[in-house]
């Protein structure tokens, strides 16, 4: 009997242990569902080939994160569910990035991806394996169409020293914006890159480490490393500073380099220096960006992604081989002015000495707008609308006129 009762006081022991960490892991849970409604139109101005590219979709993405298991180690998981379906991608108008190509050289009708990511929590360390979704010098995912760039691997973040953040990861897949498959990762090649590869352009070995440190309140600096097997290896160091100026004043200065060499199966030898400075008042924000890079090719990041680079806007990146840029901004947060919710930005840039070999230097310039607003209370709270509008002009390839046009609403399910 005693025997029994002690096997069931442990047993009920071990029960309550386990609902109270299930309690938690469930009581700290979040989710939510985005939905996105996107047009897109780019009007190339002149030109052999393909005049326009425009495309209506709606996409649904629905976001679980859990809470953690009580102990030492905390265990959770993650989830991220994407749909995607065309309204209208007209005759010929393909390619926007919107929606999965298909075989005839037009749109498929829908798409779907479900990512899963199993993750541990070790007092202020974090790992994660499975679908991430990445945002650091060495690698940026891309969310700048319907469904955003998703890649598979594990990525440990560590903050238990004071005012370090610590960042690695492996990644092996990449489930691209316009695809609802995992598939190899590839080498970012684009026009006047001077770059050049030897065999597939195929890679399914992305390595990265690095961290920042914050020196002071207003200061921190960053060092990463990564490596895109047989394609390229890079180092990057930034330093960003914030000096307060006074009442509602600030100047930030936000410095960049990265040092790009070949792995084997490329050319790859680059240096990208950019800098920004960005003064603000109020709701005003002034910036001025420069840009340059050298070596034997332009700047080297993977397909499909958002590279770490000061000039890198909504058409161009302004990194083609030998080019200098520089960019004007300006920016105003009408919350300031008694109107929430409501921000408007607009930049020029303009690059030249681009090597274009023995005909004159390439030159480029693109002009962006931003307007958009996030309804701010009452039953459309979390309503957003945004309209982007861009023209690119250069004289070694198309002109472009782009507009986006994106209407979202966000639904927070617990």
């Amino acid at each position: 009997m005693k025997r029994t009762s002690l096997a069931l006081a442990v047993a009920a022991g071990t029960l309550g242990v386990s609902l109270m960490a299930q309690a938690e892991f469930i009581k700290a849970s979040k989710a939510s569902i985005e939905a996105r409604n996107f047009y897109f139109s780019r009007d190339f101005r002149d030109g052999a080939g393909q005049a326009k590219s425009e495309e209506w979709a709606q996409g649904f993405l629905l976001r679980l994160e859990s809470g953690y298991t009580d102990g030492t180690v905390g265990f959770g998981l993650d989830a991220l569910g994407t749909l995607g379906f065309k309204l209208d991608s007209g005759g010929g108008t393909a390619g926007s990035g919107l929606l999965v190509p298909d075989r005839s050289g037009g749109s498929q009708d829908s798409y779907s991806g479900l990512g899963l990511t199993a993750k541990a929590n070790v007092a202020e360390s974090l790992l994660k394996v499975g679908a991430l979704q990445l945002k650091n010098p060495a690698i940026g995912s891309s969310d700048s169409r319907l469904l955003p760039q998703v890649f598979r691997g594990a990525q440990l973040v560590s903050k238990d020293i004071a005012g370090l953040t610590l960042d690695a990861g492996y990644l092996d897949e990449v489930n691209n914006r316009n695809s609802s498959d995992y598939e190899d990762m590839t080498l970012n090649t684009f026009a006047l890159s001077g770059i050049k590869i030897s065999g597939a352009n195929q890679s399914n070995e992305f390595l990265y480490g690095g961290g920042t440190y914050k020196l002071s309140d207003s200061l921190s600096a960053g060092y990463y490393y990564s490596n895109l097997e047989e394609m390229y290896k890079q180092h990057s160091v930034n330093l960003v500073h914030v000096l307060p100026l006074g009442d509602k004043q600030s100047f930030k200065t936000d410095l960049r380099f990265a040092r790009s060499t070949d792995d084997g199966s490329s050319n790859i030898d680059n240096k990208a220096f950019g800098a920004m400075f960005t003064y603000a008042l109020s709701g005003h924000s002034l910036g001025l960006g420069y840009q340059k890079m050298s070596g034997d090719t332009g700047a080297a990041y993977v397909g499909g992604t958002d590279p770490y680079l000061v000039n890198y806007v909504q058409i161009g990146n302004f990194a083609a081989k030998d080019e200098t840029s520089w960019q004007a901004r300006y920016d105003f947060n009408f919350a300031s002015v008694g109107i929430p919710g409501l921000t408007f930005m607009t930049r020029y840039l303009t690059g030249d000495n681009i090597d274009r070999g023995a005909a004159s230097d390439g030159k480029e310039w693109e002009r962006d707008m931003d307007i958009a607003y996030v309804v701010q209370n009452g039953p459309l709270k979390n309503l957003g609308v945004k309209w982007r509008n861009a023209t690119m002009r250069n004289n070694f390839g198309r002109d472009i006129d782009e507009n986006r046009l994106i209407v979202s609403y966000t639904l927070s399910l617990l």
